[in-house]
C-alpha cells in the first residue's frame, strides 16, 4: 500500500487542523451497552471538528468490549461521522483475535486501525513487527501501531513495520523522546507519528520538537472548550494561555488522574457525567472516582471551564 493514501492525506489534514477524540464508551447503570448513549456522546464529539475520531480505543474501553458491542459502537461512529472526520477504530490483543475485530470494523466502514498492545506477554522486536505483518496480511485497513506497555520498537523495527502494506504510521505512549527522535528519522517520508502520552498535552510542545505534533486529547472527552483552546494556543504560538492552562488545569488534572489505576479512564467518564453527557459508569477491573475524588474533579473542571470562558 502507498503511504498517499486518501486516508493517509484526510488523518494529515485533520491532525494538522484539530486534536484526535477518543470517545468514550456508553453504559447503563447495569453495566451493559448504551448504544444511544454512545450516539448522542459521539455525535457531540464530533460536532466540534476533532482531527478524527478513535471509537472503542483505551479510553473507549475497547478491552472491555464483546464483539458484538464492538460492532455497534464502530457502526455508529461511522454513522455519526457521515465521512466528514476519518473513523480509526480499535483493535488488539494477539493477532488472530485482532483480526477478528479487524473484519468487524471493515465490514462496518471504518477507515482505518489503531492497534493496540498485545495481550500479557513480552516479545523480541522480530515478533513485534511479525504481529504486525499477521494482522496486515488479514486486513484492507490501513493500521497505525501503537507501541506503550510491553510494545516498543526500534528504528530497525519501525524500517520493516513501515515496509508491511497497510502499516501507515505510530502512536507513541512512552514518552521517550530520544527513542521518538529515532524513530522519527528512520520512518519514509510521509509516515505519520502520533503523541499518544496519557494527557498528552503536558508533553505536547516536547514531542512538536522531535516531530511529533499531533496528539490524542482525553480532555476532548468531556471539555472540549478547554481542548480546543488548548490546540489552537499551542498552534498559535500563544505560550502564556499554553502555560496558564498547563499550570492550572492539566498538571492538577494529572495529579488527580495519578491517585488511582485506572484514573486515565475513570475520570474522565466521571467529568463527563459531570457535565450531562450520556457515558455511564465504568467497566471492571476499573472502578468510578471516590466522593472525594470526584469533589476534587469537579472543582477542577469548573476552574477550567472559567479559564476558557465555558460553563459547567
Amino acid at each position: 500500500m502507498s503511504l498517499e493514501t486518501d486516508t493517509v492525506r484526510r488523518l494529515r489534514d485533520g491532525m494538522a487542523q484539530g486534536v484526535l477524540s477518543f470517545p468514550l464508551t456508553s453504559f447503563h447503570e447495569d453495566g451493559s451497552l448504551d448504544p444511544d448513549g454512545f450516539r448522542a456522546h459521539v455525535a457531540a464529539q464530533i460536532a466540534t471538528a476533532p482531527g478524527a475520531v478513535f471509537p472503542a480505543c483505551g479510553t473507549g474501553e475497547f478491552f472491555s468490549l464483546d464483539e458484538d458491542e464492538y460492532r455497534q459502537v464502530v457502526s455508529i461512529a461511522v454513522e455519526e461521522a457521515g465521512g466528514r472526520v476519518p473513523v480509526v477504530a480499535g483493535t488488539g490483543y494477539g493477532w488472530a483475535q485482532a483480526a477478528r475485530f479487524a473484519r468487524i470494523a471493515e465490514e462496518a466502514g471504518a477507515d482505518a486501525l489503531l492497534v493496540l498492545p498485545h495481550y500479557l506477554v513480552a516479545a523480541p522486536q522480530d515478533g513485534l513487527v511479525a504481529q504486525l505483518e499477521q494482522l496486515a496480511a488479514r486486513t484492507r485497513l490501513p493500521l497505525v501501531a501503537y507501541q506503550r506497555g510491553q510494545v516498543a520498537f526500534t528504528a530497525g523495527s519501525l524500517k520493516r513495520i513501515a515496509r508491511t502494506p497497510n502499516v501507515i504510521g505510530l502512536k507513541d505512549g512512552h514518552s521517550d523522546l530520544d527513542r521518538l527522535q529515532r524513530l522519527t528519522l528512520a520512518a519514509p517520508e510521509g509516515f505519520l507519528f502520533f503523541n499518544g502520552a496519557a494527557t498528552a498535552e503536558i508533553q505536547a510542545r516536547a514531542y512538536a520538537a522531535v516531530g511529533v505534533p499531533a496528539y490524542s486529547s482525553a480532555v476532548h472527552a468531556f471539555a472540549p472548550e478547554i481542548a480546543n483552546t488548548f490546540f489552537a494556543a499551542l498552534q498559535g504560538g500563544d505560550h502564556g494561555t499554553v502555560d496558564k492552562l498547563l499550570r492550572d488545569f492539566y498538571v492538577p488534572l494529572v495529579e488527580l488522574r495519578d491517585r488511582v489505576p485506572g484514573y486515565a479512564v475513570s475520570l474522565v467518564k466521571a467529568a463527563a457525567r459531570l457535565r450531562g453527557r450520556p457515558v455511564g459508569p465504568v467497566r471492571a477491573p476499573l472502578t468510578d472516582p471516590s466522593a472525594a475524588d470526584l469533589a476534587d474533579l469537579r472543582t477542577l473542571l469548573a476552574a477550567g471551564l472559567d479559564l476558557v470562558g465555558a460553563a459547567l
